[in-house]
């Protein structure tokens, strides 16, 4: 198991002076079955993508067009603004895995319900149905998120929390690119009943990564009183208002949206332009699990080195792909290119992998103990109101063109990367 560990994971040495002292043997055996449970949650996602597959499913039911617009909010925003008010749930739990492996339970009967109810209903009935199910399954991703890295910061020392996050991201991206080879070798139609059959396999992911996880020998702590202290709104507002550091990194991380806002637009202007290599579902995955493979351990590495220096320059990365996306629309060869479109896509895919890492790390590396649990929960839950924010005004622009929406987030990535140097450095090794 060891020597497992050390091929995945490159360690400076044996002392782990921030974990507790019940932990430090421990470190191998918990770190892969973290990698092996957040792999299965991966290669789940890679299907329950609210980018690419879920869109195609409710194609295939016949649910009403307007759906297709509540999908990335309802998956992404469903999934921060929970996560404050179950920070208290959280905290009163004795090893916060159990947390996590509520969390992965909830995703696997949400993934299920959306297959069933592809092949029971269609038309607004199955899209009702299935939307209803992605709200469950991103209060489970909450839990996930917020007991994952508190787990990560328990039971691993600084200096492989990142390294470890880039594993997963490698192996969930050698599945998606496996995944997206099939669909386009398959050729035919995508219908219903294949993403249904996919959808049931991905919810078999979950089931297996919980019961990986449950195995982690996470340090146990005396569970906090529910009712000492103020409210969650209130723990939150006092948090942002009196830690400056952690108010900085929420308004960064905000700025940072340029990579995970900015793909649709590129969809869109690619297919008003005949880009037609972003027709096809495989294609699309393919992209994400090609990102995940030239980026995942290079960029947990980085961020193990300095977490802060990745956020900025993958910020700066991505206001440079979209600049540089913006001039070669002015030339019409460019435009009518088959591969310009889909190389954008990969491009902001990769940065964007870049940024989650960072931020991830970053927020680990930051804060210690019970404090980790509320600096995730409150940066989270602060994002997800941000993250709708920022969706209405890019959609506000979009009426105008997709131009101009891409132009502010790129210009948000520049001014997110100069506000970025003036975080304080937490890695290990900064």
């Amino acid at each position: 198991m060891t020597s497992m560990y050390s091929r995945l994971v490159r360690t400076e040495s044996d002392q782990a002076p921030d974990l507790a002292e019940d932990a430090v043997g421990h470190v191998e055996r918990n770190g892969l079955r973290q990698m092996g449970g957040q792999a299965m949650q991966g290669i789940g996602d890679q299907v329950v993508n609210a980018k690419t597959v879920l869109p195609w499913l409710l194609g295939a039911v016949g649910a009403p067009g307007g759906m297709l617009a509540l999908l990335v909010p309802i998956r992404e925003s469903g999934s921060m603004l929970p996560q404050a008010p179950l920070t208290s749930w959280v905290r009163r739990l004795r090893a916060r895995k159990w947390a996590w492996v509520a969390g992965a339970g909830a995703q696997a009967v949400a993934t299920a319900s959306m297959a069933l109810a592809a092949l029971a209903w269609q038309g607004w009935v199955a899209g009702i149905a299935i939307l209803v199910a992605l709200a469950v399954f991103a209060l489970g991703r909450a839990l996930c998120s917020l007991a994952s890295k508190d787990v990560l910061g328990r039971t691993i020392p600084k200096g492989q929390r990142g390294q470890i996050n880039g594993v997963v991201t490698v192996l969930s991206g050698a599945v998606a690119l496996t995944l997206g080879l099939a669909l386009e070798v398959w050729g035919g139609d995508v219908d219903a009943g294949l993403l249904a059959l996919l959808l049931f396999a991905a919810a078999a992911t979950w089931v297996i990564g919980l019961a990986i996880y449950v195995g982690i020998r996470e340090p146990e702590t005396e569970p906090d009183d529910p009712a000492e202290g103020p409210g969650w709104a209130a723990q939150a507002w006092h948090l942002l208002r009196d830690d400056a550091t952690l108010r900085r990194f929420v308004l960064v991380r905000s700025l940072l949206l340029v990579s995970a806002l900015s793909p649709p637009f590129v969809v869109a202007i690619g297919a008003s332009s005949n880009g037609g290599a972003l027709s096809g579902l495989g294609l699309f995955v393919m992209a994400q699990g090609v990102a995940n493979l030239v980026g995942g351990r290079l960029f947990g590495r980085l961020a193990d080195r300095s977490s802060r220096q990745l956020m900025v320059w993958c910020a700066v990365g991505a206001s440079a792909v979209i600049g540089g996306y913006l001039l070669a629309l002015t030339s019409a060869t460019l435009r009518e290119s088959a591969w310009l479109h889909p190389t954008t896509y990969l491009l902001l895919a990769i940065v964007h992998l870049g940024t989650r890492l960072a931020r991830k790390t970053y927020v680990v590396d930051m804060a210690e103990g019970d404090q980790r649990t509320e600096y995730v929960a409150v940066a989270n839950t602060a994002m997800g109101v941000l993250l709708l924010a920022a969706g209405a005004v890019t959609g506000v622009l979009s009426i105008w063109g997709n131009v101009p929406a891409l132009v502010l987030l790129a210009v948000l990535g520049l001014i997110g990367a100069a506000l970025g140097r003036s975080l304080p450095e937490v890695s290990a090794r900064g």
